[in-house]
């Protein structure tokens, strides 16, 4: 239920905003959570970061 609430606000303010960030602590889900809604809204270009991760970190700079 929790789960379903946090998607749909997520979807939403991404309907009206271009970048949305997902933070928590490790563990929790928020990657399952963000590439659920990247395959839910597929038919709008998305691109998905792990900042935790350097490579990805740096493609921050093409934005």
């Amino acid at each position: 239920m929790i789960t379903r609430e946090l998607k749909n606000r997520l979807v939403n303010a991404l309907a009206n905003v271009p970048v949305v960030a997902l933070l928590g602590p490790r563990q929790v889900g928020k990657t399952t959570l963000a590439l659920q809604i990247a395959e839910q809204i597929l038919n709008k270009e998305s691109v998905y970061l792990d900042l935790e991760l350097d490579t990805d970190l740096n493609k921050l700079d093409d934005f």
